[in-house]
């Protein structure tokens, strides 16, 4: 090997398993330096973007999300994520498959173009990761899994509930979950909202876990409800960087006081070994708000214990 395979490995990897040692200020900025292709042929799970931030109520920016947190991931990968005891990349086989592409210009015609994105990866048989972009992202690639698992479990940490109460079928990134639960995409039932801390007074029957029930009882308290609630059900998660505290996370478009710590969010996120997860998406995240990567990063870090959760389940 010459000296060049050794760096920029989300090119040169020879294989889809192992970590890389890329130095961290450096080098094609894959997450996790995972492999860039777009061969699904024996791959466990796919990372992708979704660049999209239309639906914003607030703060535009989260269509910089993908590139930021592929940028922050670089200071995890090049040793395996802690506390876990084994490296995810020996056993599964993770690739980047890039960003999902669409027409800026015809907006209405992006929920079926991420929902077509997403279901031709899924249908190769990978689990797939994506990276926003702004929440609204979740409802196409919600009609994605349940094309394939059926309808699914969701365990959602959000600072908001995002089921405003919507007739008109308007893409908006607080009513995803109004109309998941109307069209029977989600069972809100065996379906669980983690830090919620924002006025919702229909909550469509999904269970909610606020922020002040997760200060007030602590995340062991968190883990054995969400296992209780959605049981032996497939599940999706989905995780809105603001249901971190602003302090953990400034640069979101819609940041609230009050919010889970990241070791709260952590510890709940490693405690759902188990869980049986088909999905997952990482949302919200805007650099241009962001101070020093610390919500970039920590947006990296939960996708990397998620993808730990995914090796774990392998057994």
């Amino acid at each position: 090997m010459t000296k060049s395979e050794f760096t920029d490995h989300a090119f040169t990897a020879k294989s889809n398993y192992g970590t890389g040692s890329d130095p961290t200020y450096a080098g094609a900025l894959s997450f996790l330096r995972r492999r860039y292709t777009r061969d699904l042929e024996g791959v466990d799970v796919v990372v992708t973007g979704v660049p999209m931030d239309l639906c914003t109520t607030n703060r535009p920016g989260a269509r910089f999300g993908p590139a930021g947190i592929r940028a922050a991931s670089a200071h995890l990968a090049w040793t395996q994520p802690y506390p876990w005891p084994v490296d995810p990349f020996e056993k599964l086989a993770v690739i980047d498959y890039g960003d999902c592409n669409f027409d800026f210009g015809w907006p209405e015609k992006m929920p079926e173009a991420i929902r077509a994105h997403a279901a031709g990866i899924i249908s190769a048989g990978p689990s797939l990761i994506t990276l926003g972009g702004d929440h609204f992202i979740t409802y196409p690639l919600l009609k994605a899994h349940v094309e394939k698992h059926g309808p699914l479990s969701l365990v959602h940490f959000d600072a908001h509930s995002d089921s405003d109460v919507d007739e008109t079928g308007r893409v908006d990134h607080g009513t995803m979950f109004y109309h998941a639960a109307r069209e029977g995409l989600v069972d809100p039932a065996r379906s669980v909202q983690i830090g919620i801390r924002t006025h919702q007074p229909d909550r469509q029957g999904f269970n909610v876990l606020d922020a002040p029930w997760v200060h007030q009882n602590g995340p062991e308290a968190v883990i054995a409800e969400i296992k209780r609630i959605v049981g032996d059900n497939k599940a999706y998660l989905t995780f809105d960087i603001d249901c971190l505290d602003p302090s953990a996370a400034p640069g979101t478009g819609t940041p609230v006081v009050g919010g889970l710590t990241s070791h709260q969010a952590l510890t709940i996120l490693r405690g759902l070994v188990g869980v049986n997860f088909v999905g997952m998406d990482l949302v919200e995240v805007a650099p241009a708000y962001d101070i020093s990567e610390i919500t970039a990063l920590a947006g990296a870090t939960i996708v990397a214990e998620y993808i730990c959760l995914r090796a774990a389940m392998q057994g």
